[in-house]
């Protein structure tokens, strides 16, 4: 795992600023550096390094390929790079081999076959810039689903130099470079809690789209964007062709290649290990990694005293049944807490999902014992996991039947009751009710589930569901109503709940799971890996039947037959409890001073991008237990970053937001 960064074209293609840009990603790569200019090409390429594999010289990068044509500056594993050697040995390549990194083999590959076929042939996770010295071209791409990041764009006007970077705050370095916040994309940002691809926080700085390559020519104009991979082909082909196999033998195929693929990512010349909560994916995967690893796996796990957030009793249930080399870290409020001012320069642009506070603390505890942990992220876009996708389908069932302006008018009713006498309502009916179907912040589900009664679709109805804030106009300051783009027509032919899952596949995964991963480990220089988005395993599970992935009432149904053969049902068959914070008690107790100054109606009108009175109604709201806090996140989590851009890129959190929150503590 690395940090790129690197500038083509542009009147300041000089070291001295291609060093800047290159050590403010320093922490994902805190080994070893390297620089490759070509001044009179206008080209200049950056890379921090983790070294992970071939730990001797020759990993360093930037690389030439073996023919001297290439030369790359690459973040990320290609797992299969094993099989690409010998690929090439049998198609008669010869390479004169001066190490044994992945990197060394995909430039021969480059050499071989061209950067496009190369790509297609390899697995793996990557972010890359490749210069092609012939063609005087320069190459970007990412990996088929977005688990590396990177940045790309113009500094200064139009005829400016590219940049690019795997994080924001190296572009920030580029002297010409004028960030501009774009509105559109924090309307997005708090309607998704996450700016999502291809856009960034800035104007004219973009996200590469995950199994896309963009190819920049010398003394061209646009950039050519390509996909070399496309999620939407292989779901749609996956659903038109579902396998044939009982159910038996359809779990021996996928524990096939689940080992496969977890044998390939932990290949490496530093320690590793693997988170554990003790939930479905993160349990198989380390299941089979004690399957076939000849010493226990070494996994993590963060605790919380408060028992409705806290899965280490679990996770060390299931370690102590598979033999794992386990630690546990019990976390206390303040701990937790202590990460948030570091929170905008950890993730570089707003960022809100809360469970990136307990992803960045098992990271920390993890980094202190290995250099590599594997996780189970992927296991619910892929296998049905989310419950959303089955009480969406039910609530399409159910409205879409009943004539529009039937449905408006009961939206309408709905919503002449203030969301405040709706919650008032249900607190006092809960009083009457037992515990487990009281129903919190009753008001704001009216009004929402208001709002999806006119959905014109299922598509639309899971948009809503999806949304936090529907109407972010109403919020922000020129702020736009749009959502993100229509679905893929590519899905089109997709049963109902394949195609909410093809849309989390295609963007809440890289937009917020595999960003959110990404973002903590690296602040603590770890390398993630996820198993579970192996190209092999995403084709296999597309050509799944939902009969196998739902049934009986249990989400990733055929993923647990799996798990069933190496850990008791009993230890995991429970309730999905999810990786969050007690955001709520927090807003209204410790962390109650550090928002009021974030919130103040004073701040938020000379700033200009949140109406004050919008914001300080949801903020009252929550004070009184009647507002979904994770609306206030998104809110707070912008003015934090916000803050942060005021402070020097070396400092690592903003100091004015840690000394409010110690005296609070």
């Amino acid at each position: 795992m690395c940090g790129i960064a690197g500038i083509f074209g542009g009147a300041r293609t000089d070291a001295t600023i291609v060093e800047r840009m290159t050590r403010a990603v320093s922490h994902r790569g805190p080994d070893d550096e390297g620089f490759w200019i070509d001044a009179d090409a206008g080209i200049g390429l950056g890379h921090r390094r983790l070294s992970i594999l071939d730990l001797s010289p020759a990993g360093h990068q930037p690389m030439e390929s073996p023919r001297g044509r290439y030369v790359i500056t690459l973040n990320g594993e290609i797992y299969n790079y094993a099989d690409l050697k010998e690929r090439l040995a049998a198609e008669g390549h010869e390479v004169e081999w001066r190490g044994h990194s992945d990197t060394e083999v995909l430039l021969a590959g480059f050499d071989a076959w061209g950067i496009s076929t190369t790509l297609e042939r390899a697995s793996g996770m990557f972010a890359l810039a490749v210069w092609d010295k012939a063609e005087r071209s320069l190459t970007l791409a990412r990996d088929r689903l977005g688990e590396k990041p990177l940045y790309y764009g113009r500094a200064g006007r139009a005829e400016g130099a590219f940049i690019f970077a795997s994080e924001l705050k190296a572009l920030l370095q580029h002297p010409d470079f004028e960030p501009e916040i774009d509105r559109h994309a924090l309307s997005l940002f708090v309607r998704y809690l996450n700016v999502p691809a291809p856009l960034s926080i800035y104007r004219g700085i973009a996200k590469l789209m995950p199994g896309t390559m963009l190819t920049i020519r010398h003394g061209s104009g646009d950039p050519e964007v390509e996909e070399y991979w496309s999620g939407a082909e292989v779901a749609s082909a996956g659903f038109a062709d579902p396998i044939a196999l009982d159910d038996a033998a359809a779990a021996d195929r996928l524990e096939r290649l689940l080992e496969g693929a977890i044998g390939r990512q932990m290949m490496s010349d530093v320690p590793i290990g693997a988170f554990l909560s003790g939930g479905v994916d993160s349990s198989t995967v380390v299941a089979i990694m004690q399957k076939i690893s000849p010493r226990p796996v070494k996994t993590f796990t963060v605790g919380f005293h408060e028992a409705a957030y806290n899965e280490a009793t679990h996770a060390k249930a299931v370690a102590a049944h598979l033999g794992t080399d386990h630690t546990e870290m019990y976390v206390s409020p303040a701990e937790a807490m202590d990460v948030i001012p570091r929170l905008p320069t950890m993730y570089d642009e707003p960022f809100a999902d809360s469970s990136q506070i307990p992803t960045h603390l098992i990271s920390a505890l993890a980094r202190r014992h290995v250099t590599v942990a594997v996780s189970g992220d992927g296991g619910d876009e892929l296998f049905a996991g989310y419950d959303r996708y089955l009480i969406t389908a039910g609530l399409w069932k159910k409205i879409a039947g009943v004539p529009m302006p039937l449905r408006s008018a009961a939206a309408r009713a709905l919503t002449l009751v203030p969301a405040s006498a709706w919650t008032t309502l249900g607190d006092a009916a809960g009083g009457l009710l037992p515990r487990a179907v009281r129903m919190r912040r009753l008001g704001d589900k009216v009004h929402k589930g208001a709002a999806m009664l006119c959905s014109q679709s299922l598509d639309e109805l899971y948009e809503g569901m999806l949304s936090l804030w529907p109407d972010p106009a109403a919020v922000v300051v020129g702020g736009s109503k749009e959502s993100v783009p229509a679905i893929d027509p590519r899905l089109g032919a997709l049963g109902g709940v394949e195609r909410m899952m093809a849309q989390d596949m295609l963007g809440y995964l890289s937009n917020d799971i595999l960003a959110k991963v990404d973002r903590a480990a690296m602040a603590v220089s770890l390398e993630t890996r996820v198993p579970l988005l192996d190209p092999r395993i995403v084709e296999f599970a597309w050509r799944l039947p939902m009969s196998m992935k739902i049934r009986g009432g249990a989400t990733k149904w055929l993923l647990r037959q799996v798990l069933h053969r190496h850990v008791p049902r009993a230890l995991i068959d429970r309730p999905k409890m999810g990786f969050g914070v007690p955001l709520d008690s927090w807003l209204r107790g410790p962390l109650r001073d550090w928002a009021e100054s974030l919130l103040d109606e004073r701040r938020l009108d000379e700033e200009g991008f949140f109406h004050p009175g919008e914001i300080r109604r949801c903020w009252e709201g929550h004070l009184n237990g009647q507002t979904n806090q994770f609306r206030l996140w998104a809110v707070l989590m912008f003015q934090s970053w916000l803050d942060a851009q005021s402070v020097q890129p070396s400092h690592k959190y903003n100091r004015r937001q840690q000394s409010i929150i110690k005296r609070v503590e």
